[in-house]
């Protein structure tokens, strides 16, 4: 989603408008708020009690501090709400500004760069410094969650015990990529619950999350024992690799600074080995804004050009939130030779085009219909061993939860890769 990360600054971020039928353009009121940028959202009237508002405590127990918290945690990373109702959208939706921004929708370097080189062994997890509570405490408050992802009817098997199926075979590659809004405080029990059972049914090889926050990544950690976790930061809000231990072996990882972001972003590569092929794992979350078109830009050079560098045995996929409009593409001259879109490779399937759609995600109850593809996946093939394909592309976290909202203001993806002779 258009955000902005750890800055002392503030700026006023804005999504492209609608069109309305009279021709004119308008957008909601732009809201300056210090951390993640974007419209004001409205406070959803609950109308399941099971699914009422809870506490940042009650949601996960004492097994971080202060997770989330607005005032404490992280107090310039929050989104701003408004009071009102799904109800009052219609009515609000006159006093919105007129937006001087592009009415687009999707339809149809010479700098270096700076390197945090990390060579991790294969059986080393990178951990958050987030603080843990007792083990009890822990069980009892993150019971639901571990049910959630294991698919058990008790906490009588411990997790190195199980053995959950894969959903890949031998000669297939999975990979969900995922913007999962970690810094969306509304009904983040039941959201965080919701992300644990899509990641515990699909098992995926590689997981490539966008917009995860400590909380967030300290709960995953406790109950996703099987996958091996790299992250690109430790405070704020920032991205991470899960590897499926079973399937995956890490071999190296590496950050990639963007020396000239204002939103701390950056790209997080993993070096890995899968059924012996190996492969280069990227993911990032470029600069948000349409005013950042440019500084996106500088970051998608970097992101094709660290693939086009990878060692030419490697198979390099890039998954991860672009902001992406596909005009801005087309202004860098296309896609580099070699370097392919997943979804284009797949015959762009409608059905799976746009991975951000007010249209139907009201997450942050923006009235305007806007429907944008900012979430891709880019794949370079290896000169020699095997290849992999793309067999099949589809949105996941399209149900809305019982608490009336969807897990993330993003569909993730859930692709499927097959390899095979060069």
């Amino acid at each position: 989603m258009e955000d902005k990360s750890n800055s002392s600054q503030s700026h006023t971020c804005s999504e492209e408008p609608s069109v309305s039928s009279n021709g004119d353009v308008s957008c909601p009121v732009d809201i300056k708020v210090e951390g993640k940028t974007g419209k004001k959202k409205k406070k959803k009237n609950k109308k399941n009690s099971s699914c009422q508002k809870k506490t940042d405590s009650e949601c996960f127990g004492n097994t971080v501090k202060d997770p989330l918290s607005q005032s404490q945690q992280m107090p310039n990373q929050n989104k701003n709400r408004s009071a009102g109702s799904k109800q009052e959208k219609s009515k609000n939706a006159s006093a919105r500004s007129t937006c001087d921004q592009s009415t687009q929708t999707e339809s149809s370097q010479t700098q270096s760069v700076q390197t945090q080189s990390t060579q991790t062994p294969p059986d080393q997890s990178t951990h958050s410094p987030a603080t843990e509570s007792k083990p009890t405490q822990t069980i009892m408050s993150s019971f639901p969650l571990h049910q959630a992802y294991w698919g058990k009817s008790s906490m009588d098997v411990s997790a190195s015990e199980q053995k959950p199926q894969s959903c890949s075979t031998s000669n297939q590659l999975t990979v969900i990529c995922w913007n999962i809004d970690g810094l969306d405080p509304e009904d983040v029990f039941a959201r965080c619950k919701g992300l644990l059972s899509h990641l515990g049914k699909y098992r995926a090889d590689v997981v490539l999350l966008q917009e995860l926050v400590p909380p967030y990544l300290s709960q995953l950690q406790n109950i996703m024992k099987d996958y091996e976790f790299l992250q690109s930061s430790q405070e704020g809000y920032f991205t991470g690799i899960l590897l499926r231990k079973d399937r995956v072996q890490l071999l190296e990882s590496n950050i990639v600074k963007y020396p000239t972001t204002e939103m701390g972003r950056n790209l997080l590569i993993a070096k890995v080995s899968i059924s012996g092929h190996p492969l280069c794992i990227m993911t990032s979350h470029l600069e948000s804004c349409k005013a950042s078109s440019q500084e996106r830009l500088n970051q998608l050079r970097r992101v094709w050009k660290w693939m086009k560098e990878a060692p030419q045995d490697h198979t390099v996929i890039f998954g991860g939130d672009t902001n992406l409009r596909d005009w801005e593409v087309k202004k860098l001259g296309g896609l580099p030779d070699g370097i392919n879109d997943v979804w284009e490779m797949l015959g762009e399937p409608e059905e799976s085009r746009y991975t951000w759609d007010t249209s139907i995600n009201d997450n942050n109850e923006i009235p305007n219909s806007i429907r944008l593809r900012f979430d891709r996946l880019f794949l370079r093939q290896a000169a020699e061993g095997a290849r992999l394909q793309p067999e099949t592309m589809t949105l996941i976290g399209l149900e809305k939860l019982k608490c009336d909202y969807f897990i993330s203001d993003h569909w993730g993806i859930l692709c499927t890769l097959l390899f095979g002779s060069a």
